[in-house]
Parts: structure tokens; C-alpha cells; sequence
């Protein structure tokens, strides 16, 4: 009879519906030494986690830290800032302010601000004009879906 019982336990415990009660039960019965003899090959499986719950694991592992070479680390880095440093003073060194011109005279000099402002102005008008086609644009597309919202 218990046998029977056992055997509708070990079914549920495959399936993984057991309560812990129930396997508390089956760790039991296959760890006594009366089991059946056509369940006496589950025995290995029950038995296997009492004999592990009682091992101990005797392996130690040697501790290894890690050690980062600081010193080149810092001098890697000095290296790093002083050739920045170095790039920099010869660029800025090498390149001279440019002349970008004195006028003599007052009319020379309100004739070629002239020239600049107006070939400002023209880059400004090229791209007001463009402003001009994404305004175009955003009409269309505000009346395209004002009209597909009313029709729904």
C-alpha cells in the first residue's frame, strides 16, 4: 500500500507538482533501508542529496589581486599631457594673426564694409529663402491632415 503511495508521489515530483512535504516524504522513504524492489532504482536520486548535503568543499583558492602598475599608468599619462601641451604651443606658435587690413582713409574703408555687408545680405536672403520653402511646406502639410482629421 505504501508503495502505491509512493509511487503517485514520485509521478507528481517528476510533473514538479509536489509540495514540499511530499518530497520531504519521498527523501524519507528512499533514504530507509525497506524501499521496494521495483522502486529501488530511484534510490541513487534521493540519496544523492543527502550524501551531497553533507560535503564539504575542500579546494582553496588562491586569492589573486590585482596590482596596476601605477607608476606607468602616471607616466603614460604625463606623456600624453605634455605632448598636448606641446602640439598646442607649436600650432599656436606657427600661426600668426593675420593682416586683415587698415584703411588710410575713411572712405576706403566705408566702401569695403559695404562689400561685406552686402555680400552678407545676400547669404541671408539665400537662406530666408529656403526658410520661406519649409513655411510652404509645413502649410501644406498642416492642410493635408487638417483635412484627413475632418473627414474621419
Amino acid at each position: 500500500m505504501e508503495s502505491n503511495r509512493i509511487a503517485l508521489i514520485l509521478e507528481k515530483y517528476f510533473q514538479g507538482e509536489t509540495s514540499s512535504a511530499e518530497e520531504l516524504e519521498l527523501k524519507n522513504y528512499f533514504t530507509s533501508p525497506d524501499v521496494a524492489q521495483h522502486l529501488e532504482h530511484y534510490k541513487p536520486l534521493f540519496g544523492y542529496f543527502s550524501q551531497a548535503k553533507e560535503q564539504k568543499f575542500q579546494h582553496e583558492f588562491p586569492l589573486q589581486t590585482k596590482k596596476r602598475n601605477v607608476a606607468w599608468l602616471s607616466i603614460a599619462a604625463s606623456v600624453v599631457v605634455l605632448l598636448g601641451v606641446s602640439t598646442f604651443t607649436y600650432f599656436h606658435s606657427t600661426t600668426q594673426k593675420q593682416d586683415l587690413g587698415s584703411y588710410d582713409s575713411p572712405e576706403a574703408a566705408f566702401e569695403a564694409t559695404q562689400k561685406a555687408l552686402e555680400l552678407l545680405s545676400e547669404n541671408v536672403n539665400v537662406g530666408i529663402e529656403s526658410v520661406e520653402y519649409i513655411n510652404e511646406y509645413q502649410n501644406s502639410k498642416d492642410l493635408i491632415f487638417k483635412n484627413n482629421l475632418n473627414n474621419k
